[in-house]
This record gives structure tokens, C-alpha cells and sequence, in this order.
């Protein structure tokens, strides 16, 4: 998208024109004013580098701060027989030690089912989970007086894996199903059929700044809690239920995270409302900060999949229909699971009609740590399967995977209806899918690649080119929702908040550049402030790739009510009509006179003009119905497509990609140097979930990976050292979004998905290509060496034979 390409808006605020790039000059003024669609920098870049960025760590402690350990579970499934934490109480330095008994309110921090508890009482459900808390005058003297408790457990049957699950029938959550068409009747008079199984692992979210709450008390039993979270709301309803307050009596403030990812949406809530019972019984500041093996111990994951497929087709590789069982390890309580397991069925399709569809969901309970919400919130792994799918049906008919995928995809002109009955109007795979397939040089690259592997016999080459079509708004309708809080003061400067939260993903300026741009005054102009529930209250969480489009939204709505109060009051006094009043770069013009846009404000002050506005959104047009398992859940999809080169050493299983070439569809961008980063960075994280990131766990349910020695996330040396990426010019979102922008959150990170399919197209060369190849996520170089393994086995018995 041309990034000189900025909004001009008059009275109706409608029009969109070209103007100057902002280094030029405009009728003798100064550079112009506004920010949409310009490559501005994140609000806090620079402050993130020299390290003056503040996140809650790093904030003055008040006097008398007490620091809070939280002793956890040695036992996956266990009686808690006897608890005595005398000793602990006795300790030095000890203020307080708090357990379910010392809960004034609920002992629950969940987000919806109420089976969270804050410290467990009588029982304990996974290897890691809180019993009680340690508030003293320094956290080493908090961990040492833990260590003195004594508990008794008598241990239980623990379900751990998800096969575990399974055999048990542990369902935690009740089975799902989507139904389009009569599937099982298509599957039995297909001309081709296959099947398969693929497991997908979880993933750490290994947020840079790990879980942090910093609570301060106030008068009246008030309390307020610096917390990092992506759902101030929620943490503010949570420490409230938890205190036994009302919500108004719970402050919850945000000015920025290291990183979030989904980890920090409903989690960060347990960790709040701890030091806000420690800041509550002993009138005392507390802070909770995890350390990192704690917090990965302690904290949820990615949800890992078991899915098994079988899909129809013709000669062509055309898709009659396709029936998917999906099954996921929810862990011990619900959390976010009933929403994460209905994105994973809602994006099983992921780009293709599937004409018809059966898609089985099972919401599986182990006595491990609960998982949450993660950057794709269940999407990934059912578009892992699906690719997997395609890849299988290339390799029974002896075809190119990209011809598979080309022939199924959504038709841009409409008609295509997914398996939960919408229709998909606004579909441009096809055409961007054409234009990367050149651009990269799909086809000459394919045959280098068999070439190279025809005459390497160590090394082998993969290259896969795959598809994204992802699904933008929260499935849950009432969470599609933002509201804004725009302050003008009388010397032309803008106070901007609203219910979205920064973790690093550039949402804070993106904002602030809508609000600059709706003035027309110079985006320095704007300041951004914390996200505060006192300020803008009852907000969703910062997810579901929506804090753009929904926050964008109500702050744009304030800005146009004190818009349109300023130019009522300047038609008013000076006599000039409405439409004779145009916002132009950091000035208005008023029929044929000019002001600064301070001097309006400034004269609008003085006249007892409100200068201060609210501003609310709401998606339109979401439904889901659940008994019928047919709706609207979104407001539109965001597109992508990634060519991905790789190499194996098929002696180790050691992998590398050699080269990615990404082109990905943002709409008409707000900021696309923000965006740009948004796509390199969601492709390296799905690239380490799906071939690095490893979680495992022992027999006894501990987590085993929980520290950067043993769980390895991508490094500088793991990116591509040549990566193309490129925002699709021709990218416009075709419902009325933000200035026509669409999500760049979540999508990137399901364009890791070729490098998945690379690495198996290069297991595959390991045989002649001979055997399709059993590959699971993440494709860890272990999985690897099994892979050519088995497929040389199999390729020898077949030659064998």
C-alpha cells in the first residue's frame, strides 16, 4: 500500500485523497499533520532499546513493600491431608501467609466456569498449582520461610497426556460438532480417499516481562493493582470477587507489557489477586513477580491437538469433503478452552471449500497446569491438519501440493460456505497465492530442489508455499466491544486512552495516529496514557487481533463528537456554514479564513465548549449459534500466504530455513512499518512453536521443560537469513473497518505453517519421495531423524518387496 496514501477529512469525513509525503510543504505550513497510513515508529521503540521503557518492575517502590512468594504443588492429583505453615508465620521477615481460609470474597480467579481457585483447599490438580502464600520484607526471605511449610498429600490418579485423556474419557468441556452437507455419503462415494492422524504440541508463551501484579491500598477498602495484562477488566472483576468488593472499589492499571501473546488475557488475574489480599489484610503495597520457572511451571500453554482426518476427492485433487476429529488437552480447568477448541473447528477449513464437512471436538481434562489463550487461540492447529491433508491427497495423485491448494481454494467471487454455514464473500488467496507464487520463484525453486536432493544423499531440501485465511472478532459476541476517552485541552493537545493494552505490538500508536488523523494535527500531539478501568471501564481483553479495529473505532468516534462540537461552534460564530469548515494539517479553515487548530480550540474553551468526549464500538453483524452450530462469528478474514525453503541433515535431524518469501494482507495499513513487524515477528513465533518449542512432561506431572535451558524458543540465528516480506498493495478490507484496515496480530503466525510442510516435503526427499512421511509439530530435529528413518524403511521394503 502507498504509504504517502493519507485521509483528508472535511466535515463528513469521508473523503480519501492522495496528499504529499509528511516532508513536504503545504501552502507555506509546516510538514502535515495527521498518521494514518504512515510508517511511524512504536510509541515506546526507542525507549524499549535504551531500556527507559517502564513496565511494573521497574516502578519506585512505595515504603513498606512487601514481596509475596507463592508455594505450589508437588503433586499432580493429590488429598491435601495436612497443611501446617506455623513454622512459615514464625519465619523472619514473615508480614503475612494467606491460604483459601484468609479469602474474604470467592477463592476463584477463572475467567467464566468458577474452577480456578486462587489457593487449592483440599485437593490439588496439578504439579505446580498455589497453596498458599508468603508475603515478606524481601522475596528471599518469603522463599526461605516457604520452604519451612509442611503438607502432607495422599496422592490420586493423575491423567497426564492427552492419550490419557482419551482412554479415560476425561471430557472436561461438553463435544462440539460442525456439520456442512451430507459428509459421510460424499467420504463413501469419493473417487479418492485418504486419511491420517498428526499431533500438534503446545507452546510457552515466554513473554519477555513474566507475570507482575504491584497492588497499592487506598481508603475505604479501595485497591488499586498495576498488573501486566492484556484484560484489565477481568483482573479488576476478579481481585473484587476474590476481596468480596464491588468493581468500583478495584482499580486496575496498564501502561505497557513484555509481551503478552495471550498468556497475560486470563492468567495474569490469579497473580493480581494475591497481592491485592496481601495489600488488603496488611494495609501494605505487595508485589507478586514470577521468576521464569516459576511462571512457566505455574502458568498455562498453547493447547496441544490430536486430529485425525479423512477427505474425498476427484482425479484433480478437487474436495468433495473432508470429516475432522479434533481432540485437545484443556488441562485442569476450562479456562478459555470452550473458545479455543470452537476457533480450532472454525478454521479447519483454513483457505478451502470444503463443499462438505464433519468436524468432532473433544475438550479433554489432565491434571496438568490449564491452558489459555495463545497468539491464533486454536486456529493454528487446525489449519496444521488441514495442510497436512492437502499434502496427502498431492501425494496419492503424484501432484504439486500448491495445485491441490490452488484448486480448492474459496472463490473470490463468493458462494464458497464454510463448514459453519457463512459465506465467504471477501476471499483474495487465489490472487495473492498467483502473485507469490511468481514472485518467488515457486516453480524454477521446486525443481532445484529435487535436483539438489536428487544428488545430495546427506542433505535434503524441503519448499513448501501455504495459505492463511483467518477468521478477525471474538466467536464470543458480547466481547466485540471498545470503548475511548479523548481529553482536548485549551492549548490544542489530545489525551488519548482507551480499553486497549500495549504489549509491544505497536496498538498504542496505531490509535493515537487515528486520533491524530481525524484533527489533522501532527501525531506528537497525542499523548498515549495507561489503560486504566476508571477510565474506560467493562473493556474486552487486547486479543483476538481486534485492538486495532475495535479501539481504533471508539477512539475515533470520540474524536469526531469534540470534531463535530468544534465545528458547530465555529459556524456559529463566525457565521459560516458547516460544510465551509474544513480540518486541514494543524488548522482548520473557516469559510475563507484561517486558524490554528490550537486558536479554535482555544476560542471553543472559552465559549464553554465541552472539550472532552467518550467513544464506543461495536462489531455489527457477529452470531453464532451453538445448538445449530451455524453464524456470523466474523467480521471479516485477513489473508496470507509464505513460500518457505528449508534444509535437513537427514544424519541428525538438524533443520534450517534457507529462505522465506511472505506476502500478507493488512487492508489499507494503519502503520505499516508496525505492521511489517507485526509479520516477521508472528512468523518466527510460529515458526519456533512448530519446530523448536517443546514442552514435556513426566510421569509424576511435572513440567520438565520449564527454564530457556531446556525449552528452546527461536533466536537470532534462527531466522531466515533471507526473508522477503512484502504488505499486499492491493489489500482493503471490504467491510467498513478502521480507515479500511484489517487484524495483523494473529494471521503472521500461521505462515510458519510452510516451514512445517517444508521440513516434511524434505523427510519425504529422504525416501525419493516415495513414502509420505508421519511428521508431528513441533518437527523438533529428534522427530526428524525418526521421520527419515521410517520413510527409508518404508521406501526399502517397498523396493524389497
Amino acid at each position: 500500500m502507498d504509504e504517502n496514501l493519507i485521509q483528508d477529512r472535511g466535515v463528513a469525513g469521508t473523503a480519501r485523497q492522495a496528499r504529499p509525503h509528511a516532508a513536504a510543504r503545504h501552502e507555506g505550513q509546516d510538514a502535515i499533520a495527521g498518521g494514518v497510513a504512515r510508517p511511524e515508529p512504536h510509541d515506546s521503540g526507542a525507549r524499549h532499546v535504551s531500556g527507559e521503557a517502564r513496565y511494573i518492575d521497574d516502578m519506585a517502590e512505595l515504603p513498606g513493600t512487601l514481596h509475596i512468594y507463592v508455594a505450589m504443588s508437588d503433586c499432580a492429583h493429590a488429598e491435601i491431608k495436612k497443611v501446617d505453615l506455623e513454622k512459615v508465620r514464625a519465619a523472619h521477615g514473615v508480614a503475612c501467609v494467606l491460604t483459601a481460609a484468609d479469602i474474604p470474597g470467592e477463592n476463584d480467579a477463572s475467567p467464566v466456569f468458577g474452577d480456578d481457585p486462587v489457593f487449592a483447599d483440599k485437593i490439588v490438580e496439578y504439579h505446580g498449582q498455589s497453596i498458599f502464600a508468603v508475603a515478606a520484607e524481601t522475596l528471599a526471605l518469603a522463599r526461605a520461610a516457604a520452604g519451612r511449610a509442611e503438607i502432607v498429600y495422599e496422592d490420586r490418579d493423575a491423567v497426564i497426556t492427552l492419550d490419557e485423556a482419551l482412554e479415560a474419557g476425561a471430557d472436561l468441556l461438553p463435544p462440539h460438532e460442525m456439520r456442512l452437507g451430507d459428509c459421510d455419503g460424499v467420504l463413501a462415494q469419493a473417487p479418492h480417499r485418504v486419511s491420517g492422524r498428526v499431533r500438534v504440541g503446545g507452546q510457552d508463551h515466554f513473554y519477555l516481562e513474566g507475570q507482575i501484579a504491584y497492588a497499592l491500598p487506598g481508603e475505604d477498602s479501595d485497591i488499586t493493582v498495576h498488573s501486566s495484562t492484556q484484560h484489565p477488566s477481568e483482573v479488576q472483576h476478579n481481585v473484587a470477587k476474590v476481596l468480596g468488593l464491588s468493581d468500583h472499589a478495584v482499580t486496575i492499571e496498564v501502561r505497557r507489557m513484555g509481551g503478552g501473546f495471550g498468556g497475560k488475557e486470563s492468567q495474569p488475574a490469579l497473580f493480581a489477586a494475591i497481592a491485592a489480599l496481601v495489600a488488603a489484610k496488611t494495609g501494605r503495597p505487595a508485589k507478586l513477580r514470577l521468576d521464569r520457572d516459576d511462571d512457566m511451571v505455574m502458568t498455562g500453554k498453547r493447547h496441544d491437538f490430536l486430529i485425525d482426518y479423512e477427505v474425498g476427492f476427484d482425479g484433480e485433487g478437487r474436495i468433495a469433503g473432508a470429516a475432522f476429529d479434533q481432540a485437545m488437552r484443556c488441562g485442569y480447568s476450562a479456562d478459555l478452552s470452550g473458545a479455543i477448541a470452537d476457533r480450532a473447528m472454525f478454521h479447519a477449513d483454513n483457505a478451502y471449500a470444503l463443499n462438505a464437512a464433519r468436524i468432532r471436538s473433544r475438550r479433554m481434562k489432565t491434571h496438568t497446569v490449564s491452558n489459555t489463550a495463545f497468539r491464533g487461540f486454536g486456529g493454528p492447529q487446525g489449519m496444521v491438519a488441514t495442510e497436512r491433508m492437502i499434502e496427502k491427497i498431492a501425494f496419492a495423485l503424484g501432484k504439486d501440493p500448491l495445485d491441490i491448494r490452488k484448486a480448492n481454494f474459496y472463490p473470490a467471487a463468493g458462494g464458497g460456505i464454510t463448514p459453519y454455514h457463512m459465506e465467504v464473500t471477501d476471499s483474495v488467496i487465489a490472487e495473492m497465492v498467483e502473485e507469490l507464487e511468481k514472485s518467488s520463484d515457486y516453480r524454477a525453486r521446486r525443481e532445484a530442489v529435487r535436483a539438489f536432493n536428487a544428488t545430495s544423499p546427506m542433505v535434503k531440501k524441503g519448499l513448501a508455499l501455504t495459505p492463511v485465511k483467518f477468521g478477525i472478532s471474538f466467536t464470543t459476541r458480547h466481547l466485540n466491544q471498545a470503548g475511548a476517552l479523548v481529553h482536548v485541552y485549551k492549548d490544542g493537545s489530545v489525551m488519548l486512552n482507551h480499553g486497549g493494552t500495549e504489549m509491544g505490538q505497536g496498538l498504542f500508536v496505531k490509535v493515537a495516529q487515528v486520533v491524530a488523523e481525524e484533527f489533522q494535527i501532527d501525531l506528537a500531539k497525542v499523548k498515549i496514557t495507561s489503560t486504566r478501568t476508571d477510565k474506560v471501564p467493562n473493556t474486552s481483553a487486547t486479543a483476538a487481533s481486534s485492538g486495532s479495529d475495535v479501539n481504533g473505532m471508539a477512539a475515533q468516534a470520540a474524536a469526531r463528537t469534540i470534531k463535530e462540537r468544534l465545528i458547530a461552534f465555529a459556524a456559529e460564530a463566525y457565521g459560516v456554514p458547516r460544510e465551509k469548515i474544513v480540518f486541514r494539517p494543524n488548522r482548520v479553515q473557516i469559510g475563507d479564513e484561517e486558524m490554528s487548530f490550537a486558536e479554535l480550540v482555544e476560542e471553543a474553551y472559552l465559549a464553554r465548549i465541552s472539550l472532552s468526549a467518550t467513544g464506543f464500538y461495536a462489531t455489527p453483524g457477529i452470531t453464532y449459534d451453538r445448538e445449530t452450530a451455524t453464524g456470523h462469528p466474523f467480521f471479516y478474514f485477513a489473508y496470507g500466504a509464505a513460500c518457505s525453503e528449508v534444509a535437513i541433515d537427514t544424519l541428525t535431524g538438524e533443520n534450517k530455513v534457507l529462505r522465506v518469501d511472505i506476502l500478507h494482507e493488512v487492508g489499507r495499513s494503519l502503520n505499516p512499518a508496525v505492521d511489517m513487524g507485526q509479520i516477521e515477528g508472528g512468523f518466527i513465533q510460529g515458526m519456533g512453536w512448530l519446530t523448536t518449542e517443546e514442552l514435556c512432561w513426566n510421569g509424576k506431572g511435572e513440567l520438565t521443560t520449564h527454564a530457556p535451558s531446556t525449552y528452546k524458543i527461536p533466536t537470532a540465528n534462527d531466522r531466515p537469513d533471507d526473508m522477503r516480506i512484502k504488505i499486499w498493495e492491493k489489500g482493503e478490507s471490504q467491510v467498513e473497518t478502521i480507515y479500511r484496515s484489517k487484524a495483523v496480530g494473529e494471521p503472521p503466525l500461521m505462515l510458519a505453517i510452510s516451514v512445517f510442510s517444508a521440513l516434511a516435503d524434505a523427510v519425504s526427499a529422504a525416501s525419493d519421495y516415495k513414502v509420505f512421511p508421519d511428521l508431528d509439530a513441533p518437527a523438533t530435529p529428534e522427530r526428524i531423524l525418526f521421520a527419515v528413518e521410517d520413510v527409508r524403511r518404508q521406501a526399502a521394503g517397498e523396493t524389497a518387496a
